[in-house]
């Protein structure tokens, strides 16, 4: 199971990997992922949500 953390924020500021991940999305991914940083307790959450966001560039 996935570590949870409180929102994405504190996921950001406590692991490494998922910060340089959410660094590399574009920023309007990054953005919108903000705006619902409640919301996201997870890297699978996380990597879901951007990969929703991205598909709609294809």
């Amino acid at each position: 199971m996935a570590h949870q953390y409180r929102d994405l924020h504190e996921m950001i500021r406590l692991d490494g990997r998922i910060n340089q991940y959410f660094s590399s999305l574009p920023v309007y991914v990054q953005e919108s992922i903000c705006e619902r940083a409640d919301k996201i307790h997870n890297a699978e959450t996380l990597r879901r949500y951007a990969d929703n966001l991205l598909s709609g560039d294809k």
